[in-house]
């Protein structure tokens, strides 16, 4: 079964090490994120002088603090480094982090404008036919030419807007808190919008996967609920994600997490939110959870995701344990 890994953004174990050793553990693809802290950028340049085969991906870098500019030649720069093996994946991220950590105008136009402008001129500056010149409400370029580097752009979208995006642009889709019992239903909406303006290209679909493995069920699966609540709190795009199958529950969560009480908001995360959510148990019930997510029509390979709120041993025993090689 194809399994990618994403790392967590932040960490206190040697990425190099890590990059290494998924690898050796016959991992397809290595993602890492990008919040603050950290720039993913660095680390996935020093993790491709580490690795010889495996693929490397942003999962995400936000479309709003690089320019499209930026963001080809970061593109290209590393999928030089990586051996033509590097994925650029990026999004909106959320509202939050946009304006109080970047300082930037999330409703200028609109989020989704930005993503499908930021993508398209990306696309062209990567692997366009012509000197670029665009001409959009967020966008103004001219006269430069394209790097000719196929790097393929993936679009972690989440409403309906967004994955118009990905149907009329992107070569893959990163979903992250659309339960999987939905996951298909909101692929198609792709799928036939992709019919709509033409494209007959296949759509990879990598979903984030939190996963949290440990001899005792319910500790795993309070690792999810840590995450789960998190997300919900903190971006309404991700609630309303989650909103899609559990309405009640997810107000309460992110209800709880915006008062400032984040155990209220941990313990609001259900017990069906944690199954359709992330995958979370012994050895054998996350690679059984995870087998039924990798079976899902649409899922190109699932993405296995470290939750910023596991410990160090339950990171690393979650790599080990989902890993291919013990498929």
């Amino acid at each position: 079964m194809p399994t990618d890994l994403l790392l967590p953004m932040v960490s206190e174990m040697d990425d190099g090490d890590l990059a290494a050793r998924a690898e050796d553990l016959g991992y397809d693809g290595l993602w890492l994120g990008e919040l603050w802290g950290a720039s993913s950028v660095v680390r996935l340049t020093e993790i491709a002088t580490r690795t010889d085969d495996i693929d490397l991906g942003t999962a995400i870098l936000n479309v709003f603090s690089r320019t499209p500019a930026v963001l080809a030649m970061t593109a290209a720069s590393l999928d030089d480094v990586a051996g033509g093996q590097f994925k650029l994946g990026v999004g909106t991220s959320t509202k939050k982090s946009i304006e109080d950590l970047h300082g930037a105008e999330w409703d200028d136009p609109n989020p989704v404008r930005r993503a499908h402008e930021t993508i398209e001129v990306t696309k062209a500056y990567l692997d366009g036919d012509e000197r670029v010149e665009y001409d959009g409400e967020v966008f103004e370029v001219q006269d430069f030419p394209a790097l000719g580097a196929d790097v393929p752009v993936y679009h972690a979208a989440l409403g309906k807007a967004n994955r118009r995006v990905v149907a009329r642009l992107c070569d893959g889709w990163i979903p992250h808190n659309i339960p999987f019992p939905v996951l298909q239903d909101n692929y198609e909406y792709i799928r036939e919008h992709a019919e709509k303006v033409g494209r007959e290209t296949t759509i990879d679909v990598v979903p984030y996967v939190p996963a949290a493995v440990a001899d005792d069920t319910e500790t795993a699966r309070d690792v999810i609920r840590g995450h789960v609540a998190y997300y919900v709190g903190s971006g309404e795009g991700y609630e309303r994600a989650v909103a899609e199958l559990f309405p009640e529950e997810a107000e309460a969560v992110a209800t709880a997490w915006r008062s400032g009480d984040r155990s209220a908001a941990t313990e609001a995360v259900t017990d069906e939110m944690v199954d359709a959510l992330g995958v979370a148990g012994t050895p054998d019930e996350a690679r059984d959870e995870l087998r039924d997510i990798a079976d899902i029509d649409c899922v190109t390979r699932p993405m296995v995701t470290i939750p910023s709120n596991a410990d160090e041993e339950t990171a690393r025993r979650t790599i080990e344990e989902l890993a291919p090689s013990n498929h």
